[in-house]
């Protein structure tokens, strides 16, 4: 069964979140880690800096005695060089250690101690080192072999090892916490990798299946849309032989109406002259008031047959017309068109100045806004196009005023707008496709005309690949506006029959 696009969307929408949240907590988890790596580097860091602090003090101190004894021993000064480095040193060295023990109230009662053993043990090197250099070198020994000093480094080094061992401990448990940290940050980085990798292959997986299942859908679409060009150009076919067939049957038809109407004109014109004679001789007789027949007789050849003739003058007068507009339209059909680059500019002024006369004699101004866009059409047929709605436009004037006529034209991407403005009649909105039909037209019927003219501008415009409507509001005017292709490509045509 098909995975439809939303089923797929899905899926990896729910992936994505997945992933999404398994690596916030893998950045949840990385930074508890790294704060608590912080928090323990910075206690191994003041633990370590302890233990050195301790370690110095005690070797200062011990300094401090050797070159004592060294000067005791000798009485040369030089010994008293390491010892004053010494003591100079270990203020700053308890200083340090009151910083690194501040907030520990055990680390601080030890450093206090060691400060009060610091200082007794100063005063007894300073105490000897000062009777040695009062030349009382025994009274020096004598304190020296009391033992106090040893005893005062004695306590030292057990307050050192009671705040080193404490320390140390701490350290270890610090670093073992650390390490197991580290551990922990390693396997929570090892498995949010193996889950966005499965997370990945997943998203591949379902994109590689419904890539599949869109390859075989756009086959299934190649092979639907090459059936269908098949078929369509099969209809297309089909359409193109039953147009050739509606053609050569209008033709047929036309051109057969023709030979009838022609016998129908011709014996009206026979009936004409023999109701001449007729007409003649009634007239030389002298009129028989007591004749009904011959009252009769005359009032039908003077009256009667003369409007029966006219009437039938009249109606094939009109399918006269209409004949040959079907004929034309037929033969319009079955012409080849000609591509040929045109002017449009020289086309339209010689259209315009084949109607100048008789606009002017309407009182109609006809403006070309020009230069108007070239192209490459029929020039034929748009001399018809554009020469049915200009003698449009002169028919359905409006005599309340002067009339205006606009021809103009513009280019919009590969296609050229034509508009043909007028300021007549107008049409109404009902009436804007109805006027494009054959034999139907708009508006009161007081002018000449078959309803042809727009339906054969249509089909004209339609065969140059292009269309034609209007915007028009009654009593303002109307705008016809063509579209046509800047370059009209023909493919090979087959004419309906031969005119």
């Amino acid at each position: 069964m098909p995975t439809s696009g939303s089923t797929v969307t899905r899926r990896a929408l729910l992936m994505l979140l997945a992933a999404a949240f398994v690596l916030l907590a893998i950045i949840m988890m990385s930074g508890w880690l790294a704060d608590s790596t912080q928090q323990y580097s910075r206690s191994v860091s003041r633990i370590t800096a302890l233990r050195v602090a301790a370690g110095t003090l005690l070797s200062q101190l011990q300094d401090a005695e050797i070159g004592q004894r060294g000067y005791l021993l000798t009485e040369d000064r030089q010994y008293l060089k390491p010892y004053e480095a010494a003591v100079a040193a270990v203020d700053a060295t308890i200083a340090r250690l009151h910083e690194l023990a501040d907030g520990d109230a055990g680390e601080l009662h030890i450093v206090d101690r060691l400060v009060g053993l610091a200082a007794a043990k100063r005063e007894e090197l300073a105490e000897t080192i000062a009777l040695m250099g009062a030349g009382r070198r025994d009274d020096s020994l004598a304190i020296v072999r009391t033992g106090r000093g040893m005893r005062l480094m004695d306590d030292a080094r057990r307050s050192l090892d009671e705040l080193i061992t404490p320390a140390d401990a701490q350290l270890d448990t610090q670093l073992r916490a650390l390490t197991g940290q580290a551990r922990t940050s390693g396997w929570v980085a090892i498995l949010g990798g193996l889950f966005i990798l499965l997370v990945v292959g997943g998203a591949v997986w379902i994109a590689v299946g419904y890539t599949r299942a869109l390859m075989q859908a756009q086959h299934a679409i190649q092979a639907l849309n090459d059936s269908l060009e098949q078929r369509v150009s099969e209809r297309t076919m089909e359409l193109q032989r039953a147009n050739d067939e509606i053609q050569r049957f209008a033709y047929i038809v036309s051109h057969d109406l023709r030979a009838p109407l022609v016998n129908v004109m011709g014996f009206t014109s026979e009936f004409e002259a023999g109701l001449a004679s007729v007409a003649a001789d009634l007239n030389r007789r002298p009129a028989d008031g007591d004749d009904a027949t011959a009252a009769e007789a005359r009032r039908a050849v003077t009256e009667d047959m003369p409007e029966a003739i006219g009437f039938i003058r009249t109606s094939t007068t009109k399918m006269d017309r209409l004949i040959n507009a079907i004929l034309a339209l037929s033969r319009q059909g079955s012409r080849t068109l000609n591509p040929e680059p045109i002017s449009m500019q020289a086309l339209v002024e010689n259209v315009v100045a084949s109607n100048r006369h008789r606009a002017g004699e309407l009182r109609c101004a006809i403006d070309i806004a020009g230069p108007l866009p070239s192209l490459v059409s029929d020039r034929l047929a748009l001399e018809q196009v554009f020469g049915n709605l200009l003698d449009n436009a002169i028919k359905y004037l409006d005599p309340a005023r002067p009339g205006r006529i606009a021809i103009r034209g513009r280019t919009e991407a590969d296609w050229l707008i034509f508009e043909v403005a007028d300021n007549g009649r107008g049409i109404a909105a009902q009436d804007h496709e109805r006027i494009f039909e054959l034999f139907r037209r708009s508006g009161v019927q007081d002018r000449p005309g078959e309803g042809i003219g727009l339906a054969y501008v249509r089909t004209l415009v339609r065969r140059l690949q292009g269309d034609v409507t209007v915007d028009s509001v009654p009593g303002q005017g109307s705008i016809f506006r063509i579209s046509l292709p800047k370059i009209l490509a023909l493919s090979p045509e087959k004419p309906a029959h031969e005119s």
